[in-house]
């Protein structure tokens, strides 16, 4: 019988029959159709339904569950609650409603600018090729300068600086570039320039206006405080009292409010493992973060909680009388508040990671096609198999089959599911050292990344089993899983695979999904690579 337990931050096992088994003992049944018809249903209803749990991270879904939610079972002893009739059915409205109002005030914004340069270029000259160019490059700079940022604090004053200084250094560049043919036409277009920056002053003077006019009679966004303390309650007052900052303080939240029933002016929801009920049933769009009696550990999976249902955050900071205001903060009723930024993997910019993916595993699988054969046909000859799947955890903690090149001997079948990976093992025979030595026994894996289930970059995947044990004993385990497993990570490149600290891995994981960039990824790859032909050369 196998023992698995947990020592300090790694997981070790112990065994009361048989020797030690590496992770890939379930080779030998892989040869074989194996009876999995009581893992099946688990299976197609973590398909159907995505988890809210392992994207939330611990402390929030341990409240007791809503009327109506669902204990879906799927790996080990990790039963995951699913309010409602789906997860997705619930993410996916709040998502498109979410992008429709970060978008409106930017399109009126820009329709503001639009009719600023084409007034503009009715009064000073005709519409040619070259100029619009030049309101591209404008509208660009007036993007980096944040100015289609939506802001809570709208003000013509606040972005005159950046309209004026903006659209005459194009301007400028544009008389540069346009005097070199003709003199002429480079003055007509910094005059162009500055007419447009005189307009687009008048243009969001009335965009300005009405976008506050809209807020004023409705048009606000449900607010929800996380804190029930002075600084809570003076800002509820005064949201409730200045509709033109376009957030409605629906309630609080607090474990230990410090404000009585009669000092609080709206009313406390409950506490903060009532979160993800509270932002459903209420819809809430908007979270601000006054702390109250909130402490550090607990902030981080309640701000993935809120993240994960697309919500806005916004924070109160801790000094905020001497706080200095910048670009990025938002100043409400003489209270700065510091917008969070959205997690890198919400962005557009993920999209290009996909077909990154696509791209790379698609042509690397043709160009070492002869190298794969020759390690399929190496592996058969000493293991009796090519192939060996593997059940992993991925993408929300749903399970999906892992492929890699046999490099190990038969063994039971539970053993590979339950034992943890170990540097030697008997049945390691020289084709098998080779391949683990070179990682090329991981290449089946790129086919894992076409289909979807992977990622050429991410956070290593792990079996359920495992999962299950971690996750008791380090709660941020799961957070990993907000993102596609890969086929190298962070914490690879710096070393910390195989028998190393999980604790470590886990932080370097997360830590990879807060700062994703795709010249990230592309660092990772290099030098992941450059371990790879280290470990060939010895």
């Amino acid at each position: 019988m196998l023992v698995a337990r947990v020592t300090g931050d790694r997981l070790s096992t112990a065994s009361s029959g048989n020797s030690a088994r590496s992770e890939e003992a379930s080779e030998a049944s892989q040869r074989r159709p194996s009876d999995d018809r009581g893992t099946r249903p688990a299976a197609r209803m973590n398909r159907i339904i995505r988890p809210l749990r392992p994207a939330l991270g611990a402390g929030v879904s341990e409240a007791p569950a809503a009327p109506g939610a669902r204990k879906v079972r799927l790996s080990g002893n990790t039963a995951r609650e699913v309010h409602g009739t789906s997860t997705l059915g619930l993410v996916a409205p709040r998502r498109h409603r979410a992008l429709a109002r970060r978008l409106w005030i930017p399109g009126i914004l820009l329709c503001a600018d639009l009719v600023a340069f084409a007034a503009a270029m009715w009064l000073i000259s005709s519409p040619s090729l070259k100029t619009f160019g030049v309101l591209v490059v404008i509208l660009a700079l007036f993007q980096t300068a944040g100015l289609y940022r939506p802001r809570l604090s709208l003000s013509v004053l606040d972005d005159a600086p950046a309209i004026v200084g903006r659209a005459l250094a194009a301007g400028a560049a544009a008389m540069v570039i346009g005097g070199l043919d003709d003199g002429v036409v480079g003055t007509t277009r910094l005059l162009t320039c500055a007419v447009f920056a005189g307009f687009t002053v008048l243009t969001r003077m009335v965009a300005y206006s009405a976008i506050r006019f809209a807020r004023r009679h409705g048009l606000t966004r449900r607010t929800l405080l996380l804190g029930a303390g002075a600084v809570a309650g003076s800002l509820a007052t005064n949201l409730a009292a200045h509709p033109e900052y376009g957030l409605h303080p629906d309630g609080m939240l607090d474990d230990d409010p410090l404000l009585s029933e009669d000092e609080r002016p709206v009313p406390l929801l409950g506490g903060y493992a009532d979160l993800n009920r509270v932002l459903l049933e209420h819809s809430v769009d908007v979270v601000i973060v006054t702390y109250g009696s909130l402490r550090e550990p607990l902030m981080v999976p309640l701000l993935r909680a809120c993240d994960r249902l697309a919500c806005e955050m916004l924070f109160v900071p801790r000094l905020y009388e001497v706080h200095t205001v910048t670009r990025e903060t938002e100043v409400l009723w003489g209270m700065p508040l510091v917008r969070m930024r959205r997690a890198p993997f919400r962005t557009g910019a993920w999209t290009a990671k996909r077909v990154s993916d696509v791209v790379i595993s698609a042509v690397v699988l043709m160009l070492l096609a002869p190298v794969m054969l020759a390690c399929a046909l190496a592996s058969r000859a000493e293991t009796g198999s090519v192939l060996y799947r593997q059940t992993r955890v991925g993408l929300a903690g749903q399970p999906f089959t892992l492929l890699k090149f046999c490099s190990l001997r038969p063994a039971a079948e539970l053993e590979g599911t339950t034992r943890w990976n170990i540097g030697e093992d008997e049945r390691l025979g020289p084709v098998g050292k080779i391949l683990r030595r070179t990682s090329l026994d991981e290449l089946p894996q790129l086919w894992n990344v076409l289909r979807g289930d992977m990622s050429l970059v991410g956070p290593r995947p792990e079996r359920p089993f495992f999962v299950d044990e971690f996750t008791r004993q380090f709660p941020w385990y799961t957070a990993r899983h907000r993102v596609p497993v890969g086929l190298t990570g962070w914490a690879q490149v710096h070393g910390l695979r195989g028998d190393t600290s999980i604790a470590d891995r886990a932080h370097f994981d997360n830590f990879y999904i807060e700062n994703w960039s795709l010249w990230g990824d592309i660092k990772i790859l290099v030098r992941t690579a450059g371990q790879v032909l280290r470990a060939a050369g010895r």
